[in-house]
């Protein structure tokens, strides 16, 4: 804000003072040759009259150079058309005052001094804010694109040029043209090195490009026009000095010629592109269309929007009159069709198929490996074929993740319609259409894999929910439990129950299978077993029923092996049995031996009728204080290694064995390490979890 107002304050002090200097000149000028006819003394020096001069060119370029936007915000015809309205503003005031005078006749007016040299400082005033207007839209389209070389050059040149307008306070006239050579030699050169930078032509388009024509060539016509009408002025006033000083100096002619020479440099430049004009928008059209086609997958747009991209473009590029995208989207067949119906297309694809001439291959591209059905079509990828509707035909397949996923056709009703360059262009495009489409359908992929895996964090947070907190705490024995899924979700099951102050319930389970399934059969394992234990049933009872609840919802190729404890503290007993779950091992500190109890037991929904109860056995132990029992399920015990090996039942033992003078937290975390050392620390292939019970 405080740089735009500093912008408009400069704009209007310029223009006030070029106003002032401009009067300023007229008045001691006219003022000057009013006492010369009457031979009467002035009472004033010309020098103050080139101060107003000076003063009103030097306002009038700051006023220019202000107001002139450059040329990266305006647009180059808008800059243009402000020179040719100032240009033609100024003729046509010329026009007007060349009128006047026919109009006067051979009146006296009409020879008038006073008069002429008033009309002539209008047309000086008019013509200088026109060469110079023009001489700072030149700026703006030279430094287009600038670089620091040139910035340098122009800056050398346009404080030299506002400088020599000190050129006029010169004492002595006398070797004024040698003077004027001196100075006016170099600034037409560095004119001329700058006159060449002429990039802005290259961005206009072939309708641009003719407006500038008819511009410059206005532009040019003003300034030749206007420049002879005020040496011819001159001449003719060739009594008033103060008249040619105005004219006559380098800063005039300096731009003068600058102007006159940037505007046919730029006029020739612009014939000269035009024959190249259309060429380069179809450029610029297909680089957008290959631009637009490359950003359709972050766009928004679906796979449709893609194809229909594609073929617009491709149309376009080769200036076909028909064409088509048959392709599969998501397993659904799609037909996107350009200046013809479906049913012609059919017509057309039954012709294509039964043609028997042999096909020209044009550039034919390297492409990624394709499966050996697509070889021959990749061998004609390109095929330019003749129907009698249309002379040619150019068909491109469409290849989507090695696999061929449509293709593009286009057609021209000319012989010869589609060159090599046509053919690449093309094959760019679907190249790029495919990328996209393969993006496009990768996206969809992460997106889906990004759900999956918000969905998997979401049921293992369930999947944790349904284990316990934290184990019983009770005086005669501790518990530590560890539970680890092979995937965000598994299905190992443990749970316990206090049915009162002596009697307590343990489970753990394993249902077949892993991930979303096993934790949706787990959950319902957990139902059955707070269901059925607070009713305080033998263990063999708990499993009849278990098994009979859940072959009612469990899927026939599913089933869940548990292990059922009955802990009374009050006796010291462990009353337990087992539905085909791995063998418990039991460490009895008096023996100091270590020994797994096993019981016959089959898997719960194994068998889904009366039959089961057959396989249920159930065996009590006395336990002494110091004993361990460890439940676990099978991933640790298959746990394998590099070689192959697994953990087994007897390195379960020994580390039981050796570490069961510790508590059952610390027997927890040695059991975790040397599990994860004999795997090498790799990611167990099974869902494993322990229940290590220790009683004091």
């Amino acid at each position: 804000m405080v740089r735009l107002g500093f912008h408009r304050n400069v704009i209007r002090l310029s223009l006030l003072l070029g106003i002032i200097g401009w009067v300023g000149l007229v008045t001691i000028n006219l003022l000057i040759q009013f006492a010369r006819t009457h031979d009467l003394p002035s009472g004033f020096k010309p020098e103050l009259a080139l101060v107003f001069l000076c003063l009103y060119l030097l306002s009038v370029s700051v006023y220019y150079r202000f107001i002139t936007g450059r040329a990266e915000r305006v647009n180059f015809i808008d800059l243009l058309w402000r020179v040719f309205a100032t240009g033609l503003l100024a003729t046509i005031v010329s026009l007007a005052i060349y009128l006047f005078y026919l109009l006067l006749g051979n009146s006296p007016l009409a020879s008038k001094v006073l008069l002429l040299s008033f009309f002539f400082h209008v047309r000086f005033g008019l013509f200088a804010a026109f060469i110079i207007s023009t001489f700072m839209v030149w700026k703006q389209l030279i430094l287009y694109q600038k670089s620091k070389r040139l910035i340098l050059l122009w800056q050398i040149f346009e404080y030299s040029l506002l400088a020599s307008i000190a050129f006029v306070f010169l004492p002595d006239r006398q070797g004024v043209d040698a003077i004027l050579l001196t100075i006016l030699i170099p600034l037409f050169v560095l004119g001329i090195i700058l006159s060449v930078n002429l990039k802005w032509v290259a961005y206009l388009d072939f309708r641009q490009k003719w407006k500038s024509i008819s511009i410059m060539l206005a532009i040019a016509v003003f300034i030749i026009y206007y420049t002879l009408e005020l040496y011819n002025e001159v001449v003719a006033l060739e009594d008033l000095p103060e008249l040619a000083v105005l004219v006559v100096n380098p800063f005039i002619f300096a731009t003068l010629g600058f102007t006159l020479v940037y505007s046919i440099f730029s006029l020739l430049v612009i014939i000269f592109n035009l024959p190249t004009s259309s060429v380069f928008e179809q450029k610029l059209e297909e680089i957008i269309n290959f631009q637009r086609l490359s950003q359709s997958s972050q766009s928004g747009y679906d796979i449709s929007q893609v194809y229909d991209i594609l073929l617009e473009s491709a149309a376009k590029a080769v200036s076909a009159d028909a064409g088509w995208i048959e392709a599969t989207t998501n397993g659904t067949p799609q037909l996107l069709t350009k200046s013809m119906t479906k049913e012609r297309v059919e017509i057309f694809k039954k012709r294509l198929q039964a043609n028997t001439e042999q096909p020209e291959i044009i550039n034919p591209l390297p492409r990624p490996r394709l499966q050996r059905q697509d070889y021959e079509q990749r061998q004609r990828r390109h095929r330019i074929l003749k129907l009698p509707e249309y002379r040619s035909v150019l068909w491109i397949p469409l290849v989507v993740k090695n696999n061929i996923n449509g293709t593009l056709v286009l057609l021209k009703e000319v012989s010869d319609g589609f060159n090599k360059e046509m053919v690449s262009i093309i094959t760019t495009f679907a190249s790029q259409a495919s990328i996209s489409v393969e993006n496009f359908q990768l996206m969809n992929e992460t997106l889906v894999n990004e759900r999956y895996q918000e969905e998997l964090k979401i049921a293992n947070r369930v999947h944790r929910s349904l284990l316990p907190n934290k184990p019983i705490t009770n005086e005669a024995f501790d518990i530590a439990a560890f539970s680890e899924a092979a995937d965000q979700v598994g299905g190992d099951y443990y749970d316990q129950y206090q049915i009162n102050e002596q009697k307590f319930i343990i489970i753990i389970g394993d249902v077949s299978g892993k991930g979303t399934s096993a934790a949706f059969n787990m959950s319902q394992m957990k139902g059955v077993f707070h269901s059925l234990a607070p009713l305080d049933l033998a263990p063999d009872t708990f499993l009849a029923y278990a098994n009979s609840a859940l072959g009612r919802c469990m899927e026939k190729t599913s089933f869940i092996t548990a292990s059922f404890f009955v802990v009374n503290t009050q006796k010291k007993t462990i009353s337990f049995a087992r539905a085909g779950h791995t063998p418990t091992l039991y460490y009895s500190r008096r023996k100091q031996q270590a020994c797994y109890l096993e019981i016959r037991g089959l898997g719960l929904g194994i068998i889904r009728n009366e039959k089961f109860n057959q396989y249920i056995e159930v065996s009590e132990q006395q336990y002494e204080s110091g004993d361990i029992i460890v439940l676990y399920t099978d991933g640790i015990t298959e746990a394998t290694n590099q070689q192959g090996e697994e953990f087994g039942f007897d390195r379960l033992r020994e580390v039981v064995i050796n570490h069961a003078q510790e508590s059952s937290k610390i027997l927890q975390k040695k059991l975790i390490e040397e599990l994860y050392e004999f795997c090498n620390h790799e990611p167990l292939n099974d869902d494993y979890t322990a229940l290590i019970i220790k009683f004091t």
